[in-house]
């Protein structure tokens, strides 16, 4: 929802198409809001104690994907509208693509085999998914910077409002950025399962 009020507060007036798409932030958020509510009411509260609350695997990752790829692919696009530049735009699409492919053949192998002893069998797609998802954190937070970098001007005004969105941009997509790289290096690294 964060994302969806900031860009509502930023593009307010601007044209129906980016409206409709902070629209559909909104509504995907809200569903994927009561979404973890009833993944955490389902095995704490409604199952407790039963085998159930602790061998099933909610499924949750195709509402993330719905979310952060077009989010990710959007700032894509800003990026290249700011730099000029085809190729970040490019890169950038690209993992958020594998992403999106790798949650979506995430949410599929969670819904035939539901089961937390099984979930080794399909690390693949969990990699893919949250590792794409970290490279195009890292890509964005880093172009985003460079390209804002670039087009400082040697006026005060315009300079400071370029810091100040650095700034933001540092703050908001470094953490962004290691959230989604300690994601992988978590999932990589537990070896319970």
């Amino acid at each position: 929802m964060l994302v969806g009020v900031f860009l509502n507060c930023i593009l307010y007036g601007d044209n129906p198409r980016i409206k409709a798409f902070v629209w559909y932030l909104y509504i995907l958020e809200t569903l994927n809001t009561g979404f973890d509510i009833g993944m955490m009411l389902e095995p704490l509260v409604f199952r407790y104690g039963t085998e159930r609350a602790v061998s099933r695997v909610p499924i949750n990752p195709i509402v993330t994907v719905l979310i952060s790829t077009p989010v990710q692919i959007f700032m894509a696009w800003r990026i290249k509208v700011i730099s000029g530049s085809k190729w970040l735009f490019y890169a950038i699409t690209f993992f958020a693509v594998c992403s999106f492919i790798g949650g979506l053949a995430n949410t599929i192998a969670v819904t035939i085999i539901n089961q937390y002893a099984n979930l080794h069998q399909f690390d693949g797609s969990v990699i893919t998914w949250l590792a794409s998802s970290a490279v195009t954190d890292i890509l964005i937070t880093v172009s985003l910077v460079w390209s804002l970098w670039r087009k400082r001007t040697n006026v005060r005004a315009t300079d400071d409002a370029i810091s100040r969105i650095i700034r933001l941009t540092v703050q908001t997509g470094a953490i962004t950025a290691v959230s989604a790289t300690l994601d992988v290096i978590l999932f990589l690294a537990n070896t319970t399962v």
